[in-house]
């Protein structure tokens, strides 16, 4: 059965009934409960209908609520919002502050798309609390966010929540009783589940635990499953690029090594532009800043804020033409297509980026579509070997390294998407660090197992 044809078309009696389940393309296809369902399909016709009605009904987008605080771990926020629109699910992102921008940890800054208040007649499939604290306890005291997860609960709907929010908001709600959950390992004593259990991602029924931003990407995927179905998770997973071996040990590919040096603190340029790969930027600047590297997020538009590839609102901390004046000991390219695309134009950014080569202990990075379509047609891959996301590879003169999931060529690192940003943040904390630093940060979010 084709997937990209299969389409219900709805009686007069069934416009407006909820429907039991979709498949990976978003049609509804279970059967109503007390009358037939009509589908067309190739090769396959059932309840065939009148002539008289001719358009089709494709089922309405997945809701899901993802709610934002001060204090939120950016990281998980970002992939889970990034993760589910991929999969075509709706997502609201809600702040329960007083204002829609919040102040997430490690210095990242969110512009949710509406308050909490405003969400609170809305039914939604999904509703889905990050971790971070302080912002897992300002969830907890949100009493909207409580009113809304309770109701979730007392209707049968699904609802989930990673690292601190387990055990912060939704064990003190009393939403985990009867139910094997995880959580953030510190966090454990206080989950208050029916069983307290150590796997990475844990479901037991339709509510979905995690346990930290390296657990991320998993959680993501196994919400899309619980929403749209295996098919659809395996789908969105492919070009994200994740890894198999989870909680393994991270790797990189290096020739011609060089020690990357600094002094005092490594100074770090991320530039972000509309467009930009919100998982890669966030992870990117995330890892690093644990790392106490000194980063700064620079707009190549003409204002701060900005909107990346999944519509996620970030703000920079300055404009890229105040940031140029400064040197820096790396600069580093997040991707998407939009994004490389204003940094390929960019005539400032693409002289600071000659300037890094040219320079002696100046160094220079891209990840997914940035090493292709920025570094590539500028002259900065010349001589180098890299790695860029897989269907952009083409275009890299060198296609030698191109299945290594991140490249390192002396003062050059490449990678290839969202599912080796992790990877490719800790090579560059291990080439300025060294790799116990890299590796306590890797343990710390869960990435890597202890």
């Amino acid at each position: 059965m084709c997937r990209s044809n299969l389409l219900v078309e709805p009686s007069e009696e069934e416009e407006g009934e909820t429907c039991k389940h979709r498949l990976s393309n978003g049609f509804v296809t279970t059967s109503w409960t007390t009358r037939r369902k009509h589908i067309i399909s190739p090769g396959l016709k059932t309840s065939v209908w009148t002539t008289s009605r001719k358009h089709l009904f494709p089922a309405i987008a997945m809701k899901v609520l993802v709610p934002v605080a001060n204090g939120t771990e950016p990281l998980e926020a970002v992939v889970t919002i990034d993760v589910l629109r991929r999969a075509g699910a709706d997502v609201t992102v809600a702040s329960v502050e007083k204002q829609l921008r919040v102040d997430a940890l490690h210095g990242v800054k969110i512009v949710a798309d509406a308050l909490i208040s405003d969400c609170n007649e809305t039914a939604f499939d999904l509703i889905s609390l990050p971790g971070g604290m302080p912002g897992a306890a300002t969830l907890r005291d949100s009493k909207t966010l409580k009113s809304l997860v309770e109701k979730q609960s007392k209707e049968g709907r699904p609802y989930a929540a990673i690292c601190a929010a387990p055990a912060v908001a939704l064990g003190s709600w009393g939403l985990l009783k009867e139910l094997n959950a995880t959580c953030y390992p510190p966090f454990m004593d206080q989950l208050s589940s029916k069983i307290a259990v150590e796997s990475r991602v844990q479901q037991d029924g339709k509510v979905v635990t995690s346990r930290g931003p390296g657990t991320a990407f998993e959680y993501a995927v196994v919400l899309v499953e619980l929403l749209y179905g295996k098919e659809k998770a395996d789908e969105v997973s492919k070009p994200l690029v994740l890894r198999s071996n989870h909680g393994d040990d991270y790797t990189y590919t290096e020739i011609n090594s060089v020690k990357w040096t600094f002094n005092n603190s490594p100074k770090i340029l991320v530039p972000i532009a509309n467009g930009t790969e919100e998982m890669e930027a966030v992870i990117i600047i995330d890892v690093l800043r644990r790392a106490n590297a000194e980063v700064v997020v620079a707009s190549v538009e003409d204002k701060l804020e900005i909107s990346a590839s999944r519509k996620v609102k970030l703000v920079a901390d300055v404009l890229l033409d105040e940031a140029v004046s400064h040197s820096y000991d790396l600069v580093v390219l997040p991707g998407g297509l939009g994004g490389a695309e204003s940094f390929a134009k960019s005539e400032k950014l693409v002289h600071l980026l000659k300037k890094q080569r040219k320079e002696s202990n100046k160094f220079y990075g891209a990840i997914c579509a940035s090493p292709a379509l920025v570094l590539e047609p500028h002259g900065l891959l010349l001589g180098k070997k890299a790695t860029a996301f897989p269907a952009l590879c083409n275009k890299l003169s060198d296609k030698s390294e191109m299945e290594c999931r991140v490249v390192i060529d002396g003062d050059l690192i490449t990678s290839q998407g969202p599912g080796t940003t992790m990877e490719f943040s800790l090579a560059i904390v291990e080439k300025f660090f060294g790799r116990d630093i890299a590796l306590e940060v890797a343990k710390a979010m869960l990435f890597v197992q202890h």
